[in-house]
């Protein structure tokens, strides 16, 4: 893989990007500097998803879906790149840090991926039932929890519990307790109450008074045949057009049959066997013994209100734990295709799972290894080890565990900590570090395996402090080496560029992404290390463009070294601030100031020219420049915005007494009066703090703190001068 040709058109947010990665002559790395908005992330999602072409995965374009995307990434020979050669390493990746059990960890990505499908197969179809049972049952209860700890009597074991009443639920035939409410019957306060010993007397004493009406019935029979029976049949035969068929059914009585033909004959018969049942004497006045112990709180009184319109209900709560189960019996029956669906994904993942395990189980010394780098290299408050070695050399475990040391410093010396507590006590970026040791896990397996590859690295370090980023960096650097490996490192962060191209990137490697209306361009970034020193200074007498953008650096010199009582830098403060003396002040001030600084000689062709002119004709050549990295002509256009910005809101205020007696923050000052004014309609209004927002920070500027001018859009800078300019 000596040269990566990538050509892009709609992919993601990126309209079309061409470049040629050449890594010959011992080159390894390229990194490319992209603004917010530019392609950083796009670039990493369309190599993401080449790296998962084998699983479908494809580029295409977010907003316009109907366009044709084209991925073309072909090596030297122009055969294409292989997805097993492509590895995007993400800035973050929080599927698997920090919420990811760490069992899962540290496991090849694809085995990691396809058992976090599984998973995933697994939540979707657990979240479709528990959401129809929660809407069935009304209930406002973790469901998950009330069925474990029913049927398996642990709360947190779902797929134990409904694994062991499969058989039953599949047998049972209907569904009486489906439409119980749940809370209404299975809250605390309620169950505590069913279960103290004089209403589990009362309620017993009812249910044998009842026992013994339902012997002498002429129908009814406990536990086979009672009016809850009876009922659900007559309904179903009138469903089923059974009375309209002109078919009867016969009731046997006591010495009789009865010969019902119709549905509404059969509910009277019905209805009137429980009259007589529920309305005898004896159990009248059980009922109210039980009602009366229901009397005591607002809660029971609601469960005794729900009670007597559910009378069915009442013979079943001598045994609230099995009354408990068969309703979720009835739930899970009323809902057999959903319960079905997750049982199935379960005995998916548990066939899977051990192939998954297995293989992972073979890389336990690649796991110890990885542990060992990262404890080496990275500055976070805890070490890892493996917290289950020798259960998994002698075989009991399948996978590896992580245990976690906590050391902040303290006199009573590290202590050992679950994953859990741990993550309460650490930062996002220590948080973040779990993340890096999957890429350590993923980069060191490909080293054993001497696997070519090409890694795109997307702003690892991002959000990190300086020692864990340099210690990335340098992770990054010593990967490098290897012969194998190409590197592509993107990030948003100036900063970083500077510190990755002073340690494994050469400068000619160094790239910043321009968006324009045909695309993405990838240019060298010129001016990377110190550009006034190493471009401006040497052009300044012979570019205007340079001449100008210096008055900024030279400023933050003179403010540095002497401080802003010096006559130089008031100098300098009346060529970026339209001030009384500026109109007098020309270029040969500018050179004086320039040779005082910098010791260089030398004379502009046009020192006599005032400065205010040249600032304004420089600018109005920068808007005709093309895209580019063009540093010094953002620094020109926001000296030149702010200084006709001050210029328009001087003439307009006219209060010269106002405008001579700031002596600071004049920008600001002069544009908060006139916005109060009643001259400023909101259009002025609008540009003029479009000048406070986006100029400041492109002035007050030194050699090594530019990166918000940088990352600026220069068509943005253009468009505020031409708005200010149109103004004046």
């Amino acid at each position: 893989m000596k040269k990566v040709s990538v050509d892009l058109q709609h992919c993601y947010g990126i309209k079309a990007l061409k470049y040629d990665f050449d890594f010959t002559s011992n080159r390894k790395a390229y990194a490319i500097y992209a603004p917010n908005g530019a392609m950083k992330s796009s670039f990493a999602l369309t190599f993401k998803d080449l790296s998962n072409a084998a699983a479908g995965a494809a580029p295409r374009d977010r907003i316009r879906p109907g366009r044709v995307t084209v991925a073309k990434v072909t090596d030297e020979n122009g055969n294409a790149i292989e997805n097993e050669q492509v590895l995007v390493v993400e800035s973050y990746d929080e599927k698997v840090c920090p919420e990811e059990k760490h069992g899962a960890l540290l496991v090849e990505p694809k085995l990691r991926d396809l058992y976090l499908q599984l998973q995933a197969r697994v939540n979707e179809a657990r979240t479709a039932l528990l959401d129809r049972i929660t809407a069935q049952s009304k209930s406002k209860a973790d469901l998950a929890s009330e069925i474990s700890n029913v049927i398996v009597k642990v709360p947190d074991d779902l797929q134990r519990a409904l694994n062991r009443v499969k058989d039953e639920v599949r047998d049972q035939e209907d569904v009486p307790f489906a439409n119980i409410e749940w809370d209404k019957i299975f809250s605390e306060k309620i169950v505590a109450a069913l279960n103290t010993k004089d209403l589990k007397n009362k309620i017993g004493e009812y249910i044998e008074r009842y026992d013994e009406l339902l012997d002498k019935s002429a129908f009814f029979r406990k536990g086979i045949f009672d009016y809850y029976n009876v009922d659900q049949i007559a309904t179903n035969l009138a469903k089923n057009g059974f009375f309209k068929a002109n078919h009867t059914v016969a009731l046997r009585s006591i010495g009789k049959v009865i010969e019902i033909a119709t549905e509404i004959e059969l509910k009277e018969v019905i209805e009137e066997e429980r009259r007589t049942i529920l309305e005898d004497e004896e159990l009248v006045t059980r009922l109210r013994e039980v009602q009366a112990q229901l009397d005591k709180n607002e809660e029971l009184r609601g469960f005794r209100t729900y009670l007597m319109g559910n009378m069915f209900i009442l013979p079943h709560l001598a045994n609230v734990d099995k009354f408990k189960e068969d309703v979720i019996k009835s739930y899970l029956k009323s809902n057999e295709d959903a319960y079905q669906t997750l049982l199935a994904r379960y005995d998916e993942v548990r066939e899977q799972q051990a192939a998954i395990f297995d293989a992972a189980a073979k890389q336990r010394t690649q796991w110890e290894e990885v542990i060992d780098i990262f404890n080496r290299r990275f500055v976070v408050p805890f070490t890892l080890h493996v917290e289950n070695r020798a259960d998994v050399v002698a075989g009991k475990d399948k996978i590896m565990k992580l245990g976690f040391t906590y050391d902040d410093g303290d006199e009573d010396g590290p202590v050992e900590i679950d994953r859990e507590h741990l993550l309460e006590y650490l930062s996002n970026g220590e948080k973040k570090a779990f993340y890096i040791l999957q890429v350590i896990f993923e980069i060191e397996r490909r080293i054993k395996a001497q696997q070519e590859t090409l890694i795109v690295v997307d702003d690892l370090a991002d959000s990190f402090d300086y020692q864990n980023k340099y210690a990335i960096i340098e992770y990054l650097r010593d990967i490098s080496l290897q012969g194998f490996f190409k590197q592509i490192i993107l990030t948003h962060n100036f900063d970083f560029l500077r510190t990755v191209e002073g340690r494994l990137v050469s400068y000619a490697a160094c790239l910043i992404a321009l968006k324009n209306d045909s695309g993405i361009q990838l240019e060298k970034v010129d001016g990377l290390r110190n550009v006034f020193a190493n471009k401006w200074k040497p052009e300044f007498f012979d570019n205007d463009t340079m001449k100008v953008g210096s008055i900024a650096f030279l400023r933050n010199l003179v403010e540095n070294s002497r401080g802003i009582e010096d006559p130089a830098y008031l100098t300098l403060t009346q060529m970026v601030h339209w001030r009384p003396e500026t109109s007098a002040l020309t270029v040969g001030d500018l050179d004086r100031v320039f040779t005082d600084e910098t010791r260089i000689l030398g004379t502009s062709h046009n020192a006599a020219m005032p400065i205010i002119d040249l600032i304004d004709a420089t600018a109005d050549k920068c808007l005709a420049a093309g895209p580019g990295f063009n540093l010094e002509n953002k620094v020109v256009l926001a000296i030149a915005t702010r200084m006709r910005a001050e210029r328009f809101v001087v003439s307009k205020l006219n209060d010269h007494a106002f405008w001579e007696g700031i002596d600071s923050n004049q920008a600001w000052k002069l544009i908060s009066k006139y916005n109060k004014t009643p001259d400023c309609d909101n259009e002025t209004a609008s540009t003029l703090d479009q000048v406070l927002l986006m100029t400041p920070e492109n002035i007050h500027l030194n050699s090594f703190m530019y990166e918000p001018l940088i990352d600026m859009n220069e068509d943005r800078l253009k468009k505020l001068y031409e708005k200010v300019k149109a103004l004046t």
